[in-house]
C-alpha cells in the first residue's frame, strides 16, 4: 500500500535543527499522516472513555474484573507469540532517556535490554524528541561515537543491549507536528518515526522493532496499539508479528485486565512489566476523593504492601500461564561515591530484586549502569543457565479485586517530613523538566515524571481529607521555592511553582501534570521563538 493512500503528510511546525532532516523526511511525514488518519478518531474516543470512567470511580463505582471477558481469562488454550530475537533472556533491563551519552552508556551497560524512554524520563522539548530519534538511528547504524568538550570519548562496544522504545502515552500530543492544524498523537509520533527509520534496519541486524507501551487503562487501548502495529507493518511491507511490545501495568484499571491485554496483543506481545511508581500514582489519583485510600509518606509504601504484592504476584501468574515474560519494577537508586550510603543503597536494591526473582519474575529494571551487576547476580542465582522462568505458573496466587484494592491495610496520615519532601521533590522535578531534563538525580534516587505525579497527587489528597491544611502546604511551598532559587540561580522557580499550584492545589485534581505543563509552557516557548 503506498503511503499516500490514506492521507497527506504531517506538517512540521517545530524549528529546524541539526540533522532534523534525516528524521523528518517527506516519506516519514507521510507515514505519520497515514497513522494519524487511521487512528486519531479512535484515540479521541478512548480518551473520552478514560474521563468517563475516572468520574465513575470518583463517585464510588466499584472496580472489578470485567464479566464480559471472563471467557478470555478461563480459556487455557491461547498464548502469546514466542520470544522474539534478542528478547529471550531479559534478566536485566536498563531504562533512561534517549539522549546521546545515556544511549551509549545504556547499550554498553551489560544489560540485556535498554528501554529508550520518550515518556516519563524525557522532557518533550522539540530538540529532545527529534534528537532522541537521531540517537536511536545512529545507535542502530552503530555510528554513535562522540567526544565531550571535556575530552571524554563515548563509543559503542561489541555487545549491545537490545533496544526497546517507550513512546509517550495516548493522552499526550506533539504540538510541533500537525495534520489539518491539529497536533498529532505523541504516541504515534514517537512510535512512527522510530518504526519508519529503524524497523527494517533492526530486522536486518537480527533484532526487530520492539516497544514498551505506557499508561494503558483498558483492553481497548491495547487493541488500538495492536491495530497500529498491523497497519505500520503492512505499509512498510514488514511481516505481521515482527513488532513486539511489552505493556507496562501501571494503572489500577488495567491491573484488572492483564489477561485481556495479552490477548489483544497476542502475536505482538512481549509480556508485561510492573510499572510500580506509575501504578502507585494511578491508585492515588483514581481514589484521591476517598478517605479510605489515603496513603502515608511515599517512602513508607514499599512493594511488600499487601495491595502491591497482590498486583505483582498476579502479573507473574498472568504472564506465565500465557507464555509471556514478566518484568519487575524499577530500582531507582543512584550509586554513591561514599562507601557507607552506597552499600546501604545496594543492599536495598538486592533485597528488592531477590523478592522479584523469588516471586517468578524473569527480569527487572534498573535506572543506572552501576546497578546492572546487582540485578544480574540476583537473577543469575535463580535462573542459572535458563533464560527465564516461564515454567513457574504461580497457580498458588489468588486473584481477587479485594486484594488489589487492599490499600487501607497500609493507609495512614503523612508526617511533616513527608509533606515537605513531596513538595521539594515535585518542585525540583518540575524545574528540571521545564529546562529539558526528564530524568533527575534527587536525594540518591533517579526520579522521573512518575515521582512528581505521586508527590503532587498525595499533597492534593492529604489536603482534601484534612491530613494537612492548605496554609501549611503553602508555607512549605514558599520555603522550598526559596531554597530552590538559592541552590540554583537559573532555576525556573516561578514556573515550577505555578505547575505545582495548578496540579496539586487546584479544586479538582488534574489527570497528569505533563499534559498541563506541556500545553502551557513548551507551546508558549514555541510561540515566542516563532
Amino acid at each position: 500500500m503506498p503511503l499516500t493512500a490514506l492521507t497527506g503528510r504531517a506538517e512540521v511546525l517545530g524549528p529546524p535543527g541539526e540533522r532534523h532532516d534525516e528524521i523528518l523526511t517527506p516519506e516519514a511525514l507521510e507515514f505519520l499522516g497515514s497513522l494519524d488518519a487511521a487512528f486519531a478518531g479512535r484515540r479521541t474516543e478512548l480518551l473520552r472513555e478514560r474521563r468517563r470512567r475516572a468520574l465513575l470511580l470518583a463517585s464510588g463505582a466499584a472496580l472489578d474484573f470485567p464479566l464480559v471477558t471472563s471467557a478470555v481469562r478461563t480459556d487455557r488454550v491461547w498464548g502469546v507469540a514466542p520470544p522474539a530475537p534478542g528478547l529471550t533472556d531479559r534478566r536485566v533491563e536498563i531504562t533512561g532517556p534517549p539522549e546521546r551519552r545515556m544511549t551509549v552508556n545504556a547499550l554498553n551497560s551489560g544489560a540485556q535490554v535498554w528501554m529508550a524512554d520518550f515518556e516519563d524520563a524525557t522532557s518533550p522539548t522539540w530538540d529532545n524528541v527529534i534528537g532522541g530519534q537521531l540517537n536511536l538511528l545512529d545507535a542502530v547504524e552503530r555510528r554513535l561515537d562522540f567526544t565531550t568538550p571535556e575530552g571524554k570519548r563515548y563509543r559503542l562496544g561489541e555487545r549491545l543491549a537490545t533496544i526497546m522504545v517507550r513512546p509517550r502515552g495516548w493522552h499526550l500530543t506533539e504540538e510541533h507536528l500537525t495534520v489539518g492544524g491539529r497536533p498529532l498523537s505523541a504516541s504515534l509520533v514517537d512510535f512512527g518515526l522510530y518504526f519508519f527509520h529503524c524497523a527494517q534496519r533492526q530486522i536486518d541486524a537480527g533484532r526487530g522493532p520492539y516497544f514498551y507501551l505506557p499508561k494503558l487503562e483498558n483492553r481497548y487501548e491495547a487493541r488500538l496499539w495492536n491495530d497500529v502495529f498491523v497497519l505500520a507493518q503492512d505499509l512498510l511491507g514488514i511481516p505481521r508479528g515482527t513488532v513486539r511490545a511489552t505493556v507496562l501495568i501501571e494503572t489500577i484499571t488495567v491491573a484488572f485486565e492483564m489477561e485481556e491485554i495479552l490477548h489483544e496483543l497476542r502475536e505482538h506481545s512481549a509480556g508485561l512489566n510492573a510499572g510500580r511508581w506509575d501504578y502507585l500514582f494511578s491508585v492515588i489519583k483514581n481514589f484521591a476523593h476517598r478517605p479510605d485510600f489515603v496513603l502515608p509518606d511515599r517512602a513508607k509504601v514499599t512493594m511488600t504492601a499487601p495491595f502491591l504484592r497482590a498486583y505483582t504476584e498476579l502479573l507473574v501468574r498472568t504472564c506465565h500461564r500465557r507464555g509471556a515474560h514478566a518484568i519487575g519494577g524499577m530500582a531507582a537508586h543512584v550509586p554513591s561515591r561514599d562507601a557507607e550510603p552506597n552499600e546501604a543503597a545496594l543492599a536495598k536494591v538486592r533485597l528488592d530484586k531477590e523478592r522479584e526473582a523469588e516471586d517468578g519474575f524473569d527480569g527487572s529494571w534498573v535506572a543506572h549502569p552501576g546497578l546492572v551487576p546487582v540485578c544480574r547476580d540476583v537473577f543469575g542465582a535463580v535462573l542459572g543457565d535458563r533464560p527465564h522462568q516461564l515454567d513457574r505458573t504461580r497457580d498458588d496466587v489468588d486473584a481477587s479485586a479485594a486484594g488489589l484494592l487492599a490499600v487501607r491495610r497500609v493507609s495512614g496520615p503523612p508526617t511533616a517530613e513527608g509533606v515537605r519532601a513531596n513538595i521539594a521533590v515535585a518542585l525540583r522535578y518540575f524545574d528540571a523538566w521545564l529546562r529539558g531534563s526528564g530524568a533527575v538525580a534527587l536525594n540518591g534516587l533517579m526520579e522521573d515524571a512518575a515521582t512528581a505525579e505521586i508527590a503532587r497527587c498525595q499533597v492534593w489528597q492529604w489536603i482534601r481529607h484534612g491530613a494537612v491544611d492548605r496554609d501549611t502546604v503553602r508555607a512549605l511551598l514558599d520555603a522550598e521555592t526559596a531554597v530552590l532559587a538559592e541552590e540554583q540561580p537559573h532555576a525556573r522557580t516561578a514556573q515550577a511553582r505555578e505547575i505545582f499550584e495548578r496540579t496539586a492545589l487546584a479544586r479538582e485534581l488534574p489527570a497528569f501534570f505533563t499534559a498541563d505543563a506541556y500545553e502551557r509552557y513548551l507551546a508558549r516557548r514555541t510561540e515566542v521563538r516563532s
